[in-house]
């Protein structure tokens, strides 16, 4: 009878352990293409840290792996990614809090129509 009781609650533990995991969200699986907003994590989105190359997804910032800012030009000129919040078009996966990049576009800025 021990044995059973014991069995019982190990397998409720195992159970209940398993309904806790976390669920995925939009952000952590970007497997189709998307746009966000795209910049220096630093000078534009208040992260920790020199300059990055970082995303916003869902309003959560993420630092880049797989693309760095000097990729897309001299970050420092006047719209450079430190200066700037462009548009990116990406896809990739959020892991451990960071945007694994596998596609990484950023898109030419918008010019004003001119009446």
């Amino acid at each position: 009878m021990k044995h059973l009781i014991f069995t019982a609650l190990i397998a409720f533990a195992v159970l209940s352990a398993y309904a806790q995991a976390e669920k995925a969200t939009t952000a952590d699986k970007l497997t189709e293409k998307r746009i966000v907003e795209a910049s220096c994590g630093s000078c534009n989105f208040g992260m920790k840290g020199g300059c990055f190359l970082a995303v916003k997804i869902d309003g959560k910032s993420y630092p880049v792996d797989g693309f760095s800012l000097h990729d897309f030009g001299d970050p420092h000129v006047h719209n450079g990614m430190c200066n700037k919040v462009r548009k990116a078009e990406v896809s990739g996966e959020v892991v451990k809090g960071r945007f694994k990049a596998k596609h990484f576009v950023v898109l030419p800025e918008e010019q004003p129509e001119e009446e």
